[in-house]
C-alpha cells in the first residue's frame, strides 16, 4: 500500500489553480498527527484541484462535518457509497480511485485506531427484581435479533434504571454503549462525559426527532449520516432515554439503521412509537406479595422483589431501622397497595420520616394516591398523579370507556371473554383495547397455569373513582 501511495499520479493535471494560495499536496504530505490514511487522501486530493470542505461538500452530497472528521481522522471507517461520492466529487482517475478505496478498507479494517466512546452512565442505585427483565433485552440486543427495541412503562416504573443494567452489560461485554438523554426525563444516573461522542449522537437524535425538546438541526447536512460514518458497521447500542411523545423520522431512522447495520437502538418512554420493526417491550409493576402471605420475622432473601425495593428505600430514610414481623406484614399491605410500582413506593417510603408504618397503611388503604408524591417535594420531583392522569386522558376513547367500566366493578381479575361480555363486542375489538390499557399501564396481566388473567391497577382505580367525584360535582 505504502509504494502504491507513493507511486499515485496525479490524475487531473489541468485542473485549474486554487483561487486562494494553499500548500501543493499529494499523496506523498506526511500524515497530521491525528489524521489518517483515507483522510490524508482526500484533503489532498480537494486541496490539488482548490475545493473548500463545503464545496466539496455540495459537489458530493456529503456533509462537511463528515469531510471534516475524515480528514482530522475523527471518522476512519467511510462507507463504500461515501467513498464513491467523494471520488466522484474529486473527479479521480482509476488508480487513484482504487487507492482511496483501498485505504478506506484498511480503515475499517483497522476500527481498533477509533477512539472509543465512553461508558454508559453510572446507576446511583441498585436495581432490584428485574432479572428476567434485564436477561430477555440484552440477549435480543446482543444477538442482533431485535434492533429496535421500546421499554414502555408508567412513569416510575424503572425504565431508566432497565436501560441502564442492559447498557452495562453490553459495555462489559466489549459493545459500545452510548446514551441520550431528552430534556425532561428523570436523570437518576451519573451521566457520561461529555465530549465530540455527546455532540455527534445529539445532532443525529435531534435530526431523528425534529419534535423533540432538543429542537430542531440548523439544517448542516444530515446529522444521522455523520453519525453512521463513525460507527461504521460495528455493533454498538445507542439508548435514546426519555423519549418524547411522537414517532421519529421514518425516513432518517431507517436510513440510520441500514447504513449502521451493527447498530442496536435501545428507547424508553411512556407510550411506543407504533412503527415498522418496533420491539415493544412492556415493563410491568414489581412482583407484590399474595393476599394472605406471611412474611414472618427478619427479611427472607426470597421476600417478592417489591418488598425488598420498598425496604431498601425505608432503611434509606430511617438507617436505624429493623423491621420485626409487624412491620414485614405492613410493608407487604403498602406494595399490595401500590400495586408494586417503583417510583411509588419510593415516594411512600419518604413519608416515614414523618410517620410510622402502621400510619402509612391506614393512609393508603384509604386513597392509595394520598403519599404517592415525595415528601421532599422541590424542583424534580416526581408528580405523580399528575402524570397517571396525562397518560389516561391520552387513552383511546374506546379504551378509556372500557377503563371506566371496569372500575366500577369489582376489584378481583378478569378475562379477555369477560370483556366481550361486558361490552358486547367481538374478540378482536376487545383484545385491541385491552392492549391499549395494558400498553398505558392501567391494567396488570399474571399468566398462570396457561390462562391469562388481568386486573387493574389499584392506584388507576382510585385516580379514575376521584376523577368521577370531581365530575359529579361539577
Amino acid at each position: 500500500m505504502t509504494a502504491q501511495l507513493h507511486a499515485m499520479p496525479l490524475t487531473r493535471a489541468t485542473e485549474p489553480a486554487p483561487t486562494e494560495p494553499v500548500p501543493t499536496a499529494t499523496a506523498t504530505t506526511p500524515t497530521a498527527p491525528g489524521s489518517s490514511q483515507v483522510g490524508a487522501l482526500i484533503r489532498a486530493h480537494r486541496l490539488r484541484i482548490g475545493l473548500t470542505q463545503r464545496e466539496l461538500a455540495d459537489l458530493s452530497t456529503i456533509s462537511v462535518r463528515a469531510i471534516r472528521d475524515l480528514e482530522q481522522g475523527k471518522a476512519r471507517r467511510p462507507r463504500t457509497d461515501t467513498v464513491r461520492l467523494m471520488a466522484d466529487a474529486l473527479r479521480l482517475g482509476p488508480r487513484a480511485r482504487t487507492a482511496l478505496e483501498t485505504a478506506a478498507q484498511q480503515g475499517r479494517a483497522g476500527a481498533h485506531c477509533l477512539a472509543e466512546p465512553p461508558a454508559p452512565p453510572t446507576a446511583l442505585h441498585a436495581m432490584v427484581g428485574r432479572e428476567a427483565e434485564l436477561a430477555v433485552l440484552t440477549g435480543e440486543l446482543a444477538s442482533g435479533s431485535e434492533r429496535l427495541v421500546h421499554v414502555v412503562g408508567l412513569t416510575g416504573m424503572g425504565k431508566t434504571r432497565l436501560a441502564l443494567a442492559v447498557a452495562d452489560r453490553l459495555h462489559a461485554t466489549g459493545m459500545p454503549a452510548l446514551w441520550h438523554t431528552f430534556r425532561g426525563a428523570s436523570r437518576d444516573h451519573l451521566g457520561p462525559d461529555e465530549g465530540p461522542w455527546s455532540e455527534r449522537v445529539g445532532a443525529a437524535v435531534s435530526a431523528l426527532c425534529p419534535t423533540s425538546p432538543e429542537g430542531p438541526t440548523d439544517g448542516g447536512g444530515d446529522p444521522a449520516a455523520d453519525l453512521a460514518e463513525l460507527l461504521g458497521e460495528r455493533p454498538v447500542l445507542l439508548v435514546l432515554d426519555g423519549a418524547p411523545a411522537g414517532a421519529p423520522r421514518f425516513d432518517r431512522l431507517t436510513g440510520l439503521l441500514r447504513a449502521c447495520p451493527g447498530l442496536r437502538l435501545l428507547v424508553t418512554s411512556e407510550q411506543p412509537w407504533r412503527i415498522p420493526g418496533e420491539r415493544i417491550f412492556l415493563l410491568s409493576p414489581l412482583e407484590v406479595p399474595a393476599e394472605d402471605a406471611d412474611e414472618g420475622p427478619g427479611e427472607p432473601a426470597s421476600a417478592p422483589a417489591a418488598v425488598r425495593v420498598f425496604l431498601g428505600h425505608l432503611r434509606r430514610t430511617r438507617p436505624e431501622f429493623v423491621p420485626g414481623a409487624a412491620d414485614l406484614r405492613y410493608a407487604a399491605r403498602v406494595c399490595r397497595g401500590l400495586d408494586g410500582h417503583p417510583g411509588a413506593l419510593a415516594a411512600a417510603a419518604s413519608w416515614l420520616v414523618v410517620c410510622d408504618l402502621a400510619a402509612l397503611c391506614h393512609s393508603l388503604d384509604a386513597d392509595p394516591t394520598a403519599l404517592l408524591d415525595h415528601l421532599g417535594g422541590g424542583e424534580g420531583a416526581e408528580d405523580f398523579r399528575r402524570t397517571l392522569c396525562l397518560r389516561l386522558d391520552r387513552l383511546p376513547e374506546d379504551a378509556s370507556a372500557l377503563l371506566g367500566a371496569l372500575c366500577e366493578g369489582p376489584g378481583s381479575g378478569f378475562e379477555l371473554a369477560d370483556i366481550t361480555a361486558l361490552t358486547g363486542r367481538s374478540l378482536p375489538e376487545c383484545g385491541r383495547m385491552l392492549r391499549e390499557l395494558l400498553l398505558a399501564g392501567a391494567v396488570r396481566a399474571t399468566h398462570e397455569g396457561g390462562g391469562s388473567r388481568f386486573r387493574v391497577l389499584g392506584l388507576v382505580r382510585a385516580v379514575c373513582r376521584g376523577r368521577a367525584v370531581t365530575a359529579s360535582r361539577a
